[in-house]
């Protein structure tokens, strides 16, 4: 059995179905609710391991990084196909922590994209480096490799010099094309940053998420599809130089206690988060299976809904999506679809509204609406729906049919 699996295969199977047979039994005895997100389906499968795991943490007093933290790196490196992993604060301190792994400062820039979380953009500011946004692939969100290889085409020396590093993200659960954006980084020398905090688990030719670079990001953000009960985060890394620089930044840069050869910050695990993902991490692939098997029936769901008109799935390119989420693309009334499922109790999210070239931190960039096209399309149209593996069938069929009612009744 792969790493990550609960068991044996089939009794994991086996309490997965009676969950979501009796999580829809509770659904069709209530008025019909469908939140973004329900994690209590999750926590009542594993309930009995965490208390346990609570009361060891406390009663052996120790708290910060340890022999739990080193176990659940050990976990986690091998579950990516990673050499290395390095527990850490969160998914922002991932991207942080490794940027100055890299020596990258103000007189660098690195290249991102403008449709993501923040905290992409937001880590190579805060080193001090310059963000430069290159537009998307249309039909995954992720970074296309032509407009990154046009981008470092047109830069002139001086900025070419300048230049040092790129963060992929593999957003939604979908690995980014990595081979091109790999070569790309190899020809001008870059160091790559996977920003995989949504991808655990995803595969691209055979590679995990978070292996094929030269750092990869992960985060424990409780919504996430590997979880923590608060913030957390990991690196992983085949390096085993930039391993222990990442270790030593983790802890002010001190090596031994006490002893500074590098500034680094307070970006270390805590143990109970530590054994809190360490438990999830054993049922993991089950939850991607479920996920998966949900994303499925939305399709079918979907096109038996004739939509296709005004509704675009999400389009599977890479060897394994994990959907972190399930994002559909609407050609029109977005915002007025989610007011309508937000009124028949559908939970949804915009992400992201506000492309990262257009907020106004982001300024003194002096990028302008409509130089990221595509990026600006997805913000406008997209919407997330719900795709947790715990959903029942009569949820999947509420939520279509919902859409299906906006639509008629917009026509």
């Amino acid at each position: 059995m792969g790493t990550g699996e609960a068991g044996d295969e089939k009794d994991s199977c086996k309490w997965f179905q009676t969950l979501k047979a009796c999580h829809q039994t509770r659904i069709l005895n209530h008025t019909m609710k469908v939140p973004l997100l329900d994690l209590k389906g999750q926590y009542s499968v594993i309930k009995d391991e965490i208390l346990k795991a609570v009361h060891e943490v406390f009663e052996s007093q120790y708290f910060i990084l340890g022999p739990r933290v080193e176990s659940l790196e050990k976990e986690i490196a091998d579950y990516c196909f990673s050499k290395h992993a390095v527990g850490v604060s969160s998914g922002t301190d991932a991207l942080l922590i490794s940027l100055m792994a890299s020596d990258i400062d103000h007189q660098n820039t690195v290249i991102t994209v403008p449709y993501t979380f923040f905290a992409t953009a937001g880590s190579i500011s805060r080193v001090g480096a310059r963000p430069i946004f290159v537009d998307i692939d249309p039909e995954t969100y992720n970074m296309s490799p032509e407009c990154l290889e046009r981008t470092i085409d047109a830069m002139p020396r001086a900025e070419l010099a300048r230049l040092k590093g790129v963060v992929p993200v593999h957003l939604y659960g979908q690995c980014s094309d990595m081979d091109p954006i790999l070569k790309i980084c190899k020809d001008y020398n870059l160091v790559v940053i996977e920003d995989a905090a949504q991808a655990i688990g995803a595969e691209y030719n055979g590679k995990r998420a978070g292996s094929m670079g030269d750092f990869g990001c992960f985060s424990f953000f409780p919504s996430k599809n590997l979880g923590a009960f608060g913030d957390g985060g990991i690196v992983t890394t085949n390096s085993e130089k930039r391993y222990e620089k990442l270790r030593m930044l983790r802890g002010h840069g001190a090596h031994p206690k006490y002893y500074h050869s590098l500034i680094g910050g307070n970006f270390r695990l805590d143990a109970f988060q530590a054994e809190v993902v360490s438990i999830k991490l054993k049922y993991l692939d089950i939850w991607t299976r479920g996920r998966q098997e949900n994303a499925h029936k939305y399709r079918a769901l979907f096109n038996s809904a004739g939509l296709s008109d005004v509704v675009e799935l999400p389009v599977e390119k890479e060897d394994r999506h994990i959907y972190n989420q399930f994002v559909i693309r609407v050609k029109r009334k977005r915002d007025d679809l989610r007011g309508f499922l937000n009124d028949a109790g559908i939970g949804t999210e915009v992400y992201y509204p506000v492309p990262m070239h257009l907020q106004k931190c982001f300024s003194h960039l002096n990028y302008k609406k409509g130089d990221f096209p595509v990026a600006e399309h997805a913000a406008s149209h997209t919407l997330a729906l719900p795709i947790y593996p715990e959903l029942s069938d009569a949820q999947l069929e509420y939520v279509v049919e919902k859409i299906k009612a906006f639509y008629l009744k917009k026509s």
